[in-house]
């Protein structure tokens, strides 16, 4: 079976400016197989050209979010020198090849496991349900995580947090997830889908050209360091104050009303 052919397991719902892509296979556990690998590169493919979409939410259908990669089937693949996500299309753990420059707000639920946290990690705002129990547990199987974790973990974790759940593979709750900051809010579940499409929609809500201005921004100075940041941020400032969103900004501000921005 080809990738073509193989059964609908990501879905993909545009509602207003916010995309919604879901992990659709819960009778699996939603784990990662070839093709959902493929279909989520190309949800968030078709989301990166959409002009009209201005943030997306990763989310999945059913009791939990991933139990991670089906390694039977992915881990020959990968050994044999294949990426997890096909070259041309955007790679949603934004390692390789093409990259978002749009933002993804992430809601998870139930097990989150490897690839999961993985996902979630490459997310720019994550949401999780008071039930979410998480596990980076590659060690456990004798391999070790290859989709970003231990790249960008003791970033956002510290170093000893993230030590701690990389090196032990054990597994913790949302309560652990929130205090070393892999989430930015918890709630109850199926309301934490509620609230990660809320925050989607408030940023859906400004000037997109400015939202990824800032995330491309923010990017640099983690990725590449303060000189590099410094380096770009006062042009890319001074090109979004050229722009009709700019204008429209300050005559909102004048006029005491919302801002309609159209991304120009």
């Amino acid at each position: 079976m080809t990738h073509t052919d193989a059964p609908r397991v990501v879905t993909v719902e545009k509602r207003g400016h916010v995309t919604l892509i879901g992990l659709d296979e819960p009778a699996k556990m939603n784990s990662f197989s070839l093709a959902m690998l493929h279909q989520l590169g190309e949800a968030y493919t078709d989301y990166e050209d959409d002009s009209d979409a201005r943030c997306a939410v990763l989310f999945a259908h059913g009791k939990n979010f991933t139990s991670g990669l089906r390694l039977d089937e992915v881990g020959p693949a990968f050994a044999r020198g294949e990426h997890l996500f096909d070259g041309e299309l955007v790679n949603p753990l934004g390692l390789h090849g093409r990259r978002l420059t749009k933002p993804v707000v992430c809601a998870v639920q139930g097990w989150c496991l490897t690839i999961g946290i993985e996902l979630l990690l490459a997310c720019d705002i994550r949401v999780a349900a008071t039930d979410t129990r998480f596990g980076q547990i590659e060690v456990q199987r004798g391999i070790m995580p290859f989709g970003g974790a231990t790249i960008r973990l003791p970033q956002i974790a510290g170093w000893g947090n993230a030590m701690r759940w990389l090196l032990t593979g054990g597994k913790f709750d949302a309560a652990e997830a929130l205090r070393i900051g892999l989430v930015q809010e918890v709630a109850e579940a199926p309301t934490h889908l509620e609230r990660a499409i809320a925050v989607a929609e408030e940023v859906a809500r400004q000037a997109p050209l400015a939202v990824q201005a800032s995330l491309r921004a923010a990017r640099i100075a983690v990725e590449q360091g303060t000189d590099a940041a410094q380096e770009v941020l006062e042009g890319s400032a001074r090109e979004l104050m050229v722009t009709e969103d700019a204008a429209e900004g300050v005559r909102s501000f004048l006029e005491r009303r919302e801002a309609n921005f159209k991304g120009r």
